[in-house]
């Protein structure tokens, strides 16, 4: 397992997952196989009925880190860990605090339900990074908040903040900050309570070709990225993130 991942079994069936990677816990390849090894070993584990998603630090994943100091990421093994995580069988919540962008907002959406707080902000910044969209959103994100406002993030890669992303679909609740670990805990409990084959047999149900559909668009994803990562405009894009600055966009 891997060193970025904590992982502690109550005896209360909830396993609780913790991405130790702060403040921004940047995703990798590495961390997502992690994440898929992990649940995996859970699916397995009659002690785990349902599984919190939290992270350290201040935010819950801050996506891909694109300064000189980042790790390579290879992106359909990365994708692959995704698909892997969306084939688990047990009930995962997240608990969101600080942002969830990018490639975070996708690994959020691998989730079964998100606790979030009035501060937790929600992004698909991929267009103002001349990027298109990956870890499966293309699917995840339209079936959540449907297709209107799912264009109103990917166009736009606007920030949506804690209630009104209650109000989208975006999270199941919002507590104060200081609560959400508990919060959180007392969801997946309140799963755990339930006959845990037929939680299972439900999931299975409702997720129908889930993870199907997830693993055929991330390839559709990652050539879509393959190829804008080519471009003037991607370069750009990149450039004026670190910068803080508005991208000067050419279509080139």
């Amino acid at each position: 397992m891997s060193s970025e991942i904590q992982v502690a079994i109550g005896n209360d069936f909830v396993a609780i997952v913790e991405i130790c990677k702060p403040p921004n816990n940047f995703f990798s390849t590495n961390l997502i196989s992690g994440l898929a090894e992990t649940f995996e070993q859970l699916d397995q584990d009659d002690r785990v009925r349902a599984s919190v998603l939290c992270s350290q630090g201040k935010h819950f994943c801050a996506g891909a880190d694109f300064s000189g100091d980042s790790e390579g990421n290879d992106t359909l093994g990365l994708y692959a860990g995704a698909v892997r995580i969306f084939r688990c069988v047990k009930p995962i919540v997240a608990a969101i605090q600080g942002a969830a962008i990018g490639g975070g907002l996708g690994l959020a959406l691998t989730a079964d339900f998100r606790i979030a707080a009035p501060e937790s902000r929600f992004g698909a910044n991929f267009a103002r990074l001349g990027f298109h969209q990956g870890f499966g959103l293309s699917v995840t994100l339209p079936e959540l908040v449907g297709q209107q406002a799912s264009r109103d993030m990917f166009f736009t890669g606007r920030r949506v903040k804690g209630h009104e992303a209650l109000a989208m679909g975006l999270c199941d609740q919002i507590v104060p900050l200081e609560e959400l670990r508990d919060a959180t805990s007392a969801f997946a409990l309140e799963i755990a309570k339930s006959a845990p084959l037929a939680i299972e047999s439900i999931r299975k149900t409702l997720r129908g070709d889930l993870a199907d559909r997830i693993e055929a668009v991330t390839l559709h994803e990652a050539a879509e990225q393959a190829r804008l990562s080519r471009t003037e405009d991607w370069k750009e894009g990149i450039k004026a993130s670190a910068e803080r600055r508005d991208p000067l966009f050419r279509r080139k």
